[in-house]
Protein backbone atom coordinates (compact mmCIF):
# COMPACT_ATOMS: atom_id res chain seq x y z
CA UNK A 1 0.00 0.00 0.00
CA UNK A 2 2.54 2.21 0.60
CA UNK A 3 4.14 1.59 -2.91
CA UNK A 4 1.19 2.57 -4.22
CA UNK A 5 0.45 5.80 -2.38
CA UNK A 6 4.11 7.18 -3.12
CA UNK A 7 3.37 6.37 -6.49
CA UNK A 8 -0.39 7.97 -6.53
CA UNK A 9 1.22 10.52 -5.07
CA UNK A 10 4.32 10.97 -7.55
CA UNK A 11 1.48 11.31 -10.51
CA UNK A 12 -0.66 14.03 -8.89
CA UNK A 13 2.59 15.80 -8.03
CA UNK A 14 3.50 15.90 -11.66
CA UNK A 15 0.38 16.61 -12.73
CA UNK A 16 -0.31 19.63 -10.87
CA UNK A 17 3.36 20.76 -11.83
CA UNK A 18 3.49 20.12 -15.70
CA UNK A 19 -0.57 22.39 -15.56
CA UNK A 20 1.55 25.16 -13.78
CA UNK A 21 4.35 25.07 -16.25
CA UNK A 22 2.05 25.42 -18.64
CA UNK A 23 0.28 27.97 -17.09
CA UNK A 24 3.82 30.13 -16.78
CA UNK A 25 4.44 28.97 -20.21
CA UNK A 26 1.76 31.19 -21.41
CA UNK A 27 2.50 33.87 -19.53
CA UNK A 28 6.81 33.59 -19.50
CA UNK A 29 9.29 32.87 -21.42
CA UNK A 30 9.96 28.96 -21.57
CA UNK A 31 14.05 29.51 -20.58
CA UNK A 32 12.26 31.38 -17.51
CA UNK A 33 9.58 29.07 -16.30
CA UNK A 34 12.13 26.69 -16.58
CA UNK A 35 15.02 28.34 -14.89
CA UNK A 36 13.06 29.01 -11.81
CA UNK A 37 11.37 25.73 -11.73
CA UNK A 38 14.88 24.14 -12.10
CA UNK A 39 16.44 26.14 -9.02
CA UNK A 40 13.68 25.06 -6.61
CA UNK A 41 14.36 21.91 -7.48
CA UNK A 42 17.89 22.20 -6.49
CA UNK A 43 16.99 23.20 -3.21
CA UNK A 44 14.97 20.56 -2.79
CA UNK A 45 17.04 17.88 -3.79
CA UNK A 46 19.90 19.46 -2.23
CA UNK A 47 17.95 18.96 1.48
CA UNK A 48 16.66 15.91 0.45
CA UNK A 49 20.96 15.18 -0.22
CA UNK A 50 21.69 17.03 3.38
CA UNK A 51 18.73 14.87 4.98
CA UNK A 52 19.46 11.71 3.64
CA UNK A 53 23.37 12.05 4.41
CA UNK A 54 24.13 8.86 1.62
CA UNK A 55 27.97 8.53 0.07
CA UNK A 56 28.45 10.71 -3.00
CA UNK A 57 28.15 8.95 -6.21
CA UNK A 58 30.78 7.43 -8.15
CA UNK A 59 32.11 9.65 -11.18
CA UNK A 60 30.72 7.51 -13.65
CA UNK A 61 27.00 7.79 -11.62
CA UNK A 62 27.45 11.86 -11.96
CA UNK A 63 28.30 11.55 -15.45
CA UNK A 64 25.29 9.90 -15.69
CA UNK A 65 23.58 12.40 -13.55
CA UNK A 66 24.88 15.45 -15.57
CA UNK A 67 23.90 13.63 -19.27
CA UNK A 68 20.22 13.09 -17.38
CA UNK A 69 20.37 16.58 -16.41
CA UNK A 70 21.19 18.42 -19.59
CA UNK A 71 18.72 15.70 -21.44
CA UNK A 72 15.80 17.04 -19.03
CA UNK A 73 16.66 20.83 -19.90
CA UNK A 74 15.83 20.18 -23.77
CA UNK A 75 12.63 17.83 -22.59
CA UNK A 76 11.37 20.78 -20.19
CA UNK A 77 12.50 23.13 -23.24
CA UNK A 78 10.34 21.50 -25.47
CA UNK A 79 7.53 20.43 -23.52
CA UNK A 80 6.68 23.65 -21.57
CA UNK A 81 6.71 25.15 -24.95
CA UNK A 82 3.90 22.59 -26.39
CA UNK A 83 2.08 23.51 -23.55
CA UNK A 84 1.96 26.70 -24.17
CA UNK A 85 1.27 26.36 -27.75
CA UNK A 86 -0.84 23.34 -27.85
CA UNK A 87 -3.53 22.15 -25.90
CA UNK A 88 -2.49 20.62 -22.82
CA UNK A 89 -4.95 17.38 -23.16
CA UNK A 90 -3.13 16.33 -25.83
CA UNK A 91 0.55 16.93 -25.06
CA UNK A 92 0.59 15.88 -21.54
CA UNK A 93 -0.03 11.88 -22.78
CA UNK A 94 2.14 12.36 -25.57
CA UNK A 95 5.08 13.44 -23.33
CA UNK A 96 4.29 10.14 -21.66
CA UNK A 97 5.94 8.42 -24.90
CA UNK A 98 8.87 8.49 -23.49
CA UNK A 99 8.78 5.27 -21.97
CA UNK A 100 9.50 3.93 -25.88
CA UNK A 101 13.65 5.31 -25.54
CA UNK A 102 14.65 3.47 -22.48
CA UNK A 103 12.65 0.32 -23.85
CA UNK A 104 14.85 0.87 -27.11
CA UNK A 105 17.88 1.41 -25.33
CA UNK A 106 17.54 -1.63 -23.29
CA UNK A 107 17.08 -3.20 -26.50
CA UNK A 108 20.12 -2.12 -28.09
CA UNK A 109 21.80 -3.72 -24.85
CA UNK A 110 20.43 -7.03 -25.80
CA UNK A 111 17.30 -7.22 -23.69
CA UNK A 112 14.05 -8.34 -25.37
CA UNK A 113 10.40 -7.08 -24.65
CA UNK A 114 7.85 -8.51 -23.43
CA UNK A 115 4.48 -9.39 -25.77
CA UNK A 116 3.11 -6.75 -23.27
CA UNK A 117 5.77 -4.16 -24.09
CA UNK A 118 5.47 -4.88 -27.76
CA UNK A 119 1.87 -4.27 -27.57
CA UNK A 120 2.57 -1.25 -25.81
CA UNK A 121 5.06 0.45 -28.58
CA UNK A 122 2.11 -0.34 -31.15
CA UNK A 123 -0.38 0.93 -28.88
CA UNK A 124 1.53 4.42 -28.54
CA UNK A 125 2.35 5.14 -31.91
CA UNK A 126 -1.13 4.44 -32.92
CA UNK A 127 -2.30 7.07 -30.01
CA UNK A 128 0.22 9.45 -30.65
CA UNK A 129 -1.09 9.63 -33.88
CA UNK A 130 -4.65 9.49 -33.37
CA UNK A 131 -4.12 12.44 -30.95
CA UNK A 132 -1.73 14.67 -33.09
CA UNK A 133 -4.51 15.17 -35.72
CA UNK A 134 -6.72 17.92 -35.37
CA UNK A 135 -9.48 18.97 -37.41
CA UNK A 136 -9.44 22.06 -39.35
CA UNK A 137 -12.07 24.48 -38.75
CA UNK A 138 -15.21 24.49 -41.46
CA UNK A 139 -13.69 21.61 -43.16
CA UNK A 140 -13.84 17.78 -43.07
CA UNK A 141 -9.20 17.72 -43.37
CA UNK A 142 -6.79 16.98 -40.42
CA UNK A 143 -3.79 18.88 -39.44
CA UNK A 144 -1.22 18.26 -36.47
CA UNK A 145 -2.06 20.00 -33.98
CA UNK A 146 -0.41 22.57 -32.26
CA UNK A 147 2.37 21.62 -30.31
CA UNK A 148 2.25 17.81 -30.99
CA UNK A 149 5.96 18.05 -32.53
CA UNK A 150 7.59 20.13 -29.59
CA UNK A 151 5.52 17.10 -27.51
CA UNK A 152 7.17 14.36 -29.27
CA UNK A 153 10.94 16.07 -29.12
CA UNK A 154 9.99 16.87 -25.48
CA UNK A 155 9.38 12.58 -25.07
CA UNK A 156 12.77 11.87 -26.61
CA UNK A 157 14.89 13.99 -24.58
CA UNK A 158 12.62 12.78 -21.42
CA UNK A 159 13.43 8.94 -22.62
CA UNK A 160 17.05 9.61 -22.82
CA UNK A 161 16.85 11.70 -19.34
CA UNK A 162 15.25 8.35 -17.77
CA UNK A 163 18.34 6.79 -19.16
CA UNK A 164 20.99 8.78 -17.54
CA UNK A 165 19.09 8.75 -14.22
CA UNK A 166 18.64 4.57 -14.02
CA UNK A 167 22.41 4.35 -14.77
CA UNK A 168 23.01 6.83 -12.39
CA UNK A 169 20.35 5.88 -9.32
CA UNK A 170 22.91 2.89 -7.63
CA UNK A 171 24.76 6.15 -6.27
CA UNK A 172 21.87 7.24 -5.00
CA UNK A 173 18.61 8.98 -5.97
CA UNK A 174 18.76 12.17 -4.17
CA UNK A 175 22.46 12.75 -5.65
CA UNK A 176 21.37 11.67 -8.75
CA UNK A 177 18.23 14.62 -8.93
CA UNK A 178 20.78 17.01 -7.34
CA UNK A 179 23.37 16.67 -10.07
CA UNK A 180 20.91 16.84 -12.51
CA UNK A 181 19.46 20.13 -10.95
CA UNK A 182 22.94 21.81 -10.62
CA UNK A 183 23.80 21.02 -14.51
CA UNK A 184 20.55 22.33 -15.42
CA UNK A 185 20.44 25.71 -13.08
CA UNK A 186 23.37 27.04 -15.06
CA UNK A 187 22.41 25.89 -18.70
CA UNK A 188 18.95 27.79 -18.33
CA UNK A 189 20.64 30.92 -16.40
CA UNK A 190 22.97 31.23 -19.62
CA UNK A 191 20.33 31.17 -22.07
CA UNK A 192 17.86 33.82 -19.96
CA UNK A 193 20.73 36.13 -19.77
CA UNK A 194 21.91 35.69 -23.59
CA UNK A 195 18.53 36.13 -24.69
CA UNK A 196 17.61 38.63 -22.40
CA UNK A 197 14.04 37.53 -21.47
CA UNK A 198 11.64 39.17 -19.14
CA UNK A 199 11.75 38.84 -15.40
CA UNK A 200 8.70 36.86 -13.51
CA UNK A 201 6.50 39.87 -11.90
CA UNK A 202 6.06 38.97 -8.49
CA UNK A 203 2.54 37.36 -8.65
CA UNK A 204 3.90 34.50 -10.83
CA UNK A 205 6.89 33.22 -8.37
CA UNK A 206 4.58 31.58 -6.24
CA UNK A 207 3.46 29.69 -9.31
CA UNK A 208 6.56 28.63 -10.90
CA UNK A 209 8.31 28.22 -7.44
CA UNK A 210 5.64 25.57 -6.40
CA UNK A 211 6.26 24.10 -10.16
CA UNK A 212 9.74 23.34 -9.55
CA UNK A 213 9.23 22.03 -6.09
CA UNK A 214 6.03 19.91 -7.15
CA UNK A 215 8.11 18.56 -9.95
CA UNK A 216 11.33 17.60 -8.23
CA UNK A 217 8.98 16.19 -5.07
CA UNK A 218 7.52 13.85 -7.53
CA UNK A 219 10.91 12.31 -8.89
CA UNK A 220 11.94 12.01 -5.55
CA UNK A 221 8.29 10.43 -4.20
CA UNK A 222 8.54 7.62 -7.78
CA UNK A 223 11.95 6.88 -6.64
CA UNK A 224 11.25 6.04 -3.43
CA UNK A 225 8.06 4.15 -4.18
CA UNK A 226 10.37 2.06 -6.60
CA UNK A 227 12.22 0.56 -3.42
CA UNK A 228 8.97 -0.30 -2.02
CA UNK A 229 6.88 -1.97 -4.42
CA UNK A 230 6.78 -3.89 -7.97
CA UNK A 231 8.59 -1.81 -10.45
CA UNK A 232 5.20 -2.89 -12.82
CA UNK A 233 2.69 -1.26 -10.59
CA UNK A 234 4.92 2.15 -9.60
CA UNK A 235 5.35 2.82 -13.41
CA UNK A 236 1.68 2.41 -14.04
CA UNK A 237 0.46 4.21 -11.54
CA UNK A 238 2.60 7.00 -11.78
CA UNK A 239 2.47 7.54 -14.97
CA UNK A 240 -0.87 8.49 -14.94
CA UNK A 241 0.14 12.73 -14.48
CA UNK A 242 -1.46 12.78 -17.97
CA UNK A 243 -4.79 12.53 -16.38
CA UNK A 244 -4.32 15.28 -13.79
CA UNK A 245 -3.39 17.65 -16.61
CA UNK A 246 -6.42 17.06 -18.81
CA UNK A 247 -8.97 17.21 -15.75
CA UNK A 248 -7.28 20.54 -15.18
CA UNK A 249 -7.17 21.81 -18.59
CA UNK A 250 -10.89 20.75 -19.10
CA UNK A 251 -11.89 22.30 -15.98
CA UNK A 252 -10.17 25.38 -15.51
CA UNK A 253 -9.35 26.32 -19.01
CA UNK A 254 -12.35 25.10 -20.41
CA UNK A 255 -10.46 23.12 -23.19
CA UNK A 256 -12.33 20.80 -25.25
CA UNK A 257 -11.00 18.06 -27.33
CA UNK A 258 -12.40 15.89 -30.02
CA UNK A 259 -13.46 12.34 -29.36
CA UNK A 260 -11.09 11.25 -32.06
CA UNK A 261 -8.57 12.80 -30.24
CA UNK A 262 -9.60 11.75 -27.19
CA UNK A 263 -9.41 8.12 -28.00
CA UNK A 264 -6.11 8.67 -28.79
CA UNK A 265 -5.10 9.90 -25.82
CA UNK A 266 -6.58 7.06 -24.23
CA UNK A 267 -4.80 4.49 -26.53
CA UNK A 268 -1.75 6.19 -26.39
CA UNK A 269 -1.94 5.95 -22.01
CA UNK A 270 -2.94 2.81 -22.55
CA UNK A 271 0.41 1.49 -24.83
CA UNK A 272 2.64 3.92 -22.00
CA UNK A 273 1.05 1.61 -19.20
CA UNK A 274 1.46 -1.66 -21.29
CA UNK A 275 5.22 -0.76 -21.49
CA UNK A 276 5.46 -0.07 -18.09
CA UNK A 277 3.36 -3.39 -16.94
CA UNK A 278 5.62 -5.27 -19.45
Amino acid sequence: MTAILLALGASLAWGFADFGAGIGSRRLPVFVVALVMQSAGLVVAGIAVAITGAPAPSWGQAAWAAFAGLAGVGGLTAFYRALAVGSMGIVGPISTTAAIVPLAYGLARGERPSALQAAGVVLAVLGVAGASLEQVPETAARRIGAGVGLALLAAAAFGCSLIGLSRAAPGGIAWAVWIMRIVAVPCMLTLVLVLGVQRPSRPMWPLLIGVGIGDTGATLLYAAATTRGLLSVVAVLASLYPVVIVVLARTVLSERIARPQLLGVAVALAGVALISAG
